[in-house]
């Protein structure tokens, strides 16, 4: 390990923790072409049946499953930042906190955080649209593009809001600094930026190019190996395992650390050309 540089460091994520998109975000990118009709697999029923459906609905980790993959991570030596939206709503006007929704995973994620396991990270407030409960699913097309909480349909004075919500919520609970903030969907803006600089974020994480902007450290998924909740609840801790084992031999920091590393000059924001992050 020590003889390491800092281009073998990588971060995990793992995203959508406490996120109503698991529950709601109901799609299929199938269809059916018969001659001169096509019929999506979008309608009615179809798309929440096995093989059809392209995401959800599947459930929350259980604290079980948190406690094998902190196994998981002592064996490896490996640390996981994990995106927590803040909030789940029922419906556009009632949002149940993350630690009132899911409170035993909220007290076992904190076990990880005062282990030194985990950092928490900011996914959002909603991680959906709210207004006219555009975030349910529909009858007859895909709901995925009202998975996205910041977007420009989200006016920057209700972006502060949500912004401000979640890191109440999330620092209140975990009694820690939230400085990393992972956009849902990828998708925010530059007013999303303002606001999460204004809120006391410091670093931003997704697929999106790396860059300074607003006083903020815009790591992208440079040096990061996302990936979401689902997959350890669709593949089990045997899916993490797999993943660790191709990442032997790199050294293990959270993104929170990246961005430390590149505020310090230790590590160029964008890895050197031919580099495999």
């Amino acid at each position: 390990m020590s003889q390491q540089g800092p281009d073998e460091v990588i971060a995990l994520r793992l995203d959508d923790v406490g996120a109503c998109s698991k529950r709601y975000e109901v799609y299929s990118d199938r269809a059916w072409h018969l001659g001169p009709l096509t019929l999506p697999a979008n309608w009615l029923f179809l798309k929440y049946l096995p093989g059809l459906r392209a995401w959800g609905p599947y459930r929350e980790m259980e604290p079980s499953e948190w406690l094998m993959v902190y196994r998981l991570l002592a064996d490896f030596r490996a640390k996981l930042t994990v995106a927590v939206t803040a909030a789940w709503p029922e419906d556009e006007h009632r949002l149940i906190p993350f630690p009132q929704k899911f409170p035993q995973e909220a007290a076992v994620l904190k076990e990880g955080l005062q282990g030194g396991l985990l950092e928490i990270a900011n996914h959002g407030l909603t991680h959906c649209v709210l207004k006219d409960n555009a975030f349910k699913p529909r009858l007859f097309s895909s709901n995925r593009r009202f998975h996205r909480e910041f977007g420009d349909w989200l006016p920057q004075e209700e972006q502060f809001e949500h912004l401000a919500r979640s890191q109440g919520i999330l620092q209140d609970f975990f009694q820690t600094e939230i400085v990393t903030l992972v956009p849902p969907g990828n998708c925010f803006t530059e007013e999303t930026l303002t606001a999460a600089s204004q809120v006391g974020l410091c670093y931003v994480s997704c697929q999106t190019p790396p860059r300074f902007s607003q006083d903020l450290v815009v790591l992208g998924d440079t040096r990061v190996f996302p990936c979401h909740d689902r997959d350890l609840v669709l593949g089990g801790v045997a899916w993490l395992r797999q993943r660790l084992e191709t990442l032997a031999g790199r050294r293990f920091c959270f993104v929170k650390e990246l961005g430390e590393m590149v505020q310090a000059g230790v590590l160029p924001l964008q890895p050197p050309a031919g580099s495999q992050d």
